[in-house]
């Protein structure tokens, strides 16, 4: 009996916990709703604001449109208006004049000349009016005429300023290609006299030449095979070229802006060692030597040029040892700065 009851009290006490599973359920969709109304209000706020905005927009809009028409409406007004005046006046001049020679004409009727003497004042006076406006209109026209009058003479001052200017610059053009020239004349007459000298002080030898406006030393002259170390017995021969320049540079006038250029070829066969990667570099090492040695002789160093030409400025394109040994050279050159 008492397990009886036991069973019964346990079934009763059941429900208390389906009870708070449904309040639960109830606050959480209460909980939910609420959250779904705050962000509608939240939402219609929002919304409404922009609508506002949008419609201050388009009031805007309207009120710039209604005082754009206005603007071009008063515009048209006013072009009505003058042509009306002018209107006016043709039309009061010719009445003016049919009313003087309706005077003219019937000089007894002076009652009614009066009368048309004062409708020809009033018409006079309207007429004075529109006169008026229109030497305003006049005047305004002229200002305008005036000012585009001196734009012209800005212009055309500018424009004969800026031609006087291209002349100036061809004159001073044509001077300064003048001067060039002669200075070159005069670099090509102590340049004859470099060659001159030259070829009296190293004879006629067949590795020492003269090609166009360069005087050419073979390479076996002056350096080793690959190398860019002088040789002993090139240095009487850079002496003697030495001299001769020291002698010439005292004639040069200092004006003269002239160098000599020491150019350094090798041929097409191509070098790479540790101290020479490529004929570039070899040819640059063997005119800076030559230029080197010349300083260290008394030539002013600003009066000196390396460049170097690699295999890039054959004298001959053959491939032969005579042809390589020709590209192999040093080339000197009394030119202007």
């Amino acid at each position: 009996m008492a397990s009886r009851l036991v069973r019964r009290d346990r079934s009763v006490n059941v429900w208390p916990g389906y009870v708070d599973a449904l309040a639960t359920l109830l606050l959480s969709v209460v909980f939910l709703l609420t959250i779904f109304v705050v962000g509608q209000f939240f939402l219609s706020q929002e919304l409404t604001g922009r609508d506002t905005v949008l419609a201050k927009l388009n009031r805007q809009i309207v009120d710039l449109t209604d005082l754009l028409a206005l603007e071009r409406s008063n515009r048209r007004g006013q072009e009505e208006t003058v042509q009306a005046l002018r209107n006016t006046l043709l039309a009061a001049e010719a009445e003016r004049d049919r009313a003087r020679a309706d005077v003219a004409a019937s000089a007894a009727h002076r009652g009614q000349a009066g009368d048309l003497d004062k409708q020809l004042q009033a018409e006079r006076s309207a007429a004075g009016r529109a006169q008026s406006q229109i030497d305003m209109l006049n005047d305004q026209i002229g200002a305008m005429r005036r000012q585009l009058a001196a734009l012209e003479d800005a212009l055309a001052a500018s424009e004969s300023r800026d031609r006087e200017s291209q002349a100036r610059i061809a004159d001073l053009g044509s001077r300064l290609n003048v001067a060039l020239a002669q200075k070159v004349q005069e670099l090509a007459r102590y340049r004859s006299d470099f060659f001159g000298r030259l070829r009296q002080i190293l004879g006629n030898r067949t590795d020492i030449r003269v090609v166009g406006d360069r005087f050419v030393l073979q390479s076996e002259v002056l350096f080793p095979a690959g190398s860019a170390s002088l040789k002993p017995e090139a240095g009487p021969e850079l002496d003697r070229i030495a001299g001769a320049i020291l002698d010439l540079a005292k004639q040069i006038p200092s004006d003269l802006p002239w160098v000599l250029r020491v150019d350094g070829h090798t041929d097409a066969r191509p070098i790479a060692s540790a101290q020479f990667p490529s004929n570039w570099s070899l040819s640059a090492a063997r005119a800076i030597a030559v230029v080197q040695y010349l300083a260290s002789k008394g030539l002013p160093p600003q009066r000196l040029l390396a460049g170097a030409f690699g295999e890039f400025q054959p004298l001959d394109a053959g491939t032969t040892e005579e042809a390589y040994a020709k590209n192999r050279r040093i080339e000197m050159k009394l030119t202007e700065r």
